[in-house]
């Protein structure tokens, strides 16, 4: 399951306000060794702050611009940040891998000049490990 929706350049995460409307994302996927769904965003963000409050999340296949199709299975899950340690380390390590040099500098870029990066906010400075549910993997 991991493997399938790691496998696209993106995933569409979806999170929770605390009014409990879903704001969803579409961010880069890597597979964590330890089984779960690894993505990055920074410190302070939206999404980040959701998570902070609500760890129950939905992830989905989707395109770059979070285009999703009926037949990818919409997955729940949870949410744990971390900043630092190994499994921190891996997903950074294969981010940048995966999505190479140029992706991960004119992101930053282009996010900023849409306003959705703020000036002391650092693009990449917390990963985001997603458990998915049970039920999840057993009718996907």
């Amino acid at each position: 399951m991991t493997i399938a929706i790691t496998a696209g350049s993106h995933m569409l995460l979806t999170t929770f306000r605390k009014n409990g409307i879903a704001v969803s994302t579409p961010v880069w996927t890597v597979p964590a060794s330890d089984g779960r769904v690894g993505m990055w965003t920074g410190a302070g963000t939206g999404k980040w702050k959701r998570m902070r409050n609500n760890p129950r999340v939905t992830i989905q296949a989707c395109t770059v611009r979070g285009k999703t199709r009926p037949a990818d299975p919409i997955l729940e899950g949870t949410a744990e940040i971390i900043q630092s340690g190994p499994l921190f380390d891996e997903v950074q390590a294969k981010i940048r891998a995966k999505y190479g040099r140029w992706q991960i500098r004119i992101i930053p870029w282009i996010s900023r000049l849409q306003g959705r990066l703020k000036a002391d906010q650092t693009f990449g400075d917390t990963v985001v490990l997603i458990t998915i549910a049970e039920t999840s993997r057993q009718t996907a």
